[in-house]
């Protein structure tokens, strides 16, 4: 298949401003890049991934003859535009998609503690995976509340799990995240976080506004907190964590609890410090 991937890589690179724009996105050595489209070097196997991933093509649709890959590329991408020409929705959240490029260091798994808009009084921890796809970055966060007889004799035993899909845009120095519950299809909410301008990621702060799950459905605004995890992680031990806990749960750092808590009134609005 190598024999045509440098042709086929400048083919797909054409549709960008520059490949140093495409390096920035792939998070790609620009050097090593450049060696792919010379046929100096292979990708290796996790680099060929998110180059396909990237640029929505196969591994072995990178191995066609130039012309039959420039035929499928042109005939691919013509669907696509029709496709978004006819869909208003596309088309108008397009130059958001085009300026989303800074996301890229905010890539992968985040613990969110916010206050519990369904339970008053209660911190929920969710898990958020934060990715990007073919150009797009989207995001899925779980969410698991459940209560015992345990925690209170009179009430019932009961589990809500919600699973929650997103798309992510940057803008002006804000994170700005959209979702909706893919469950039941009746909830949307956003979330807007100040980004880190340190090297590493760590917490950031934010404000998420939603609805509460009760019969009410009363709209709703807490603050919220992202931890970073890492790129990679184990899920299993990770979702186990995933619940309500009392605002003086040990388990919950002083300095999240603080975060929650920390905002001011200036002008008649409300903001996170």
């Amino acid at each position: 298949m190598y024999d045509h991937l440098g042709a086929n890589l400048k083919l797909l690179c054409s549709h960008y401003r520059s490949i140093a724009e495409v390096c920035r996105k792939l998070s790609i050595n620009r050097a090593q890049f450049n060696k792919y489209l010379s046929g100096q070097s292979r990708p290796t196997a996790h680099n060929l991934k998110r180059i396909c991933d990237f640029f929505g093509v196969e591994a072995y649709e990178l191995g066609l003859p130039s012309e039959q890959f420039a035929q499928l590329i042109g005939l691919r991408r013509h669907d696509q535009e029709r496709i978004a020409a006819s869909d208003p929705l596309l088309e108008l959240l397009q130059p958001l998609r085009d300026n989303a490029s800074s996301l890229s260091r905010y890539c992968g798994y985040y613990f969110e503690y916010a206050n519990c808009l369904s339970v008053p009084g209660q911190i929920l921890l969710s898990l958020v995976h934060l990715r990007e796809d073919r150009g797009s970055f989207v995001f899925e966060r779980q969410e698991r509340q459940e209560q015992s007889r345990a925690d209170d004799p009179q009430a019932e035993d009961w589990v809500v799990r919600c699973r929650y899909l997103g798309a992510a845009f940057y803008l002006q120095d804000r994170l700005f995240l959209i979702d909706y519950e893919s469950l039941t299809g009746n909830e949307m909410s956003q979330t807007i976080l100040i980004p880190s301008f340190k090297s590493r990621i760590g917490r950031l702060n934010g404000l998420k506004t939603g609805v509460s799950s009760g019969d009410r459905r009363t709209p709703a605004c807490t603050r919220v907190v992202w931890e970073y995890l890492g790129s990679a992680i184990n899920r299993v031990n990770a979702y186990r964590q995933v619940m309500l806990y009392a605002p003086d749960d040990p388990r919950i750092d002083p300095e999240i609890r603080a975060r929650l808590g920390a905002s001011h009134i200036r002008d008649g609005l409300f903001e996170i410090e």
